[in-house]
């Protein structure tokens, strides 16, 4: 039976990254990118149901954590994903809006 992760508790989320970061580093070792992705990809929406979306606001620009070159301005919160629109070095932001979970946000810029 699966489970979703928006009925684990804490401890299993903690657990479950855990695993899937074990299974990132496997995966690296071996050489399979896609599957060190994928992972990496579960691990973070799994973090993003540790943290709370109260933390995030509409209309708010936010830093990304692992693209410095890039930041997000967020048009809504669905859930533990953050709707909206990247905005590149030079101001530019882009026309088409995607949906990233908020573990890959960081600090709001002012």
């Amino acid at each position: 039976m699966t489970y979703r992760y928006s009925d684990y508790s804490v401890e299993q989320l903690y657990k479950e990254i855990s695993e899937l970061k074990e299974k990132a580093q496997r995966a690296e070792q071996l050489g399979n990118i896609s599957e060190v992705q994928i992972n990496e990809r579960k691990m973070q929406v799994a973090i993003s149901y540790t943290m709370n979306p109260d933390d995030f606001k509409a209309g708010e620009i936010y830093q990304f954590k692992m693209e410095p070159g890039f930041r997000f301005k967020i048009d809504y919160i669905n859930g533990v994903f953050a709707w909206g629109y990247r905005i590149n070095l030079l101001d530019e932001q882009y026309e088409e809006i995607e949906a990233l979970p908020i573990a890959l946000l960081g600090k709001k810029v002012n």
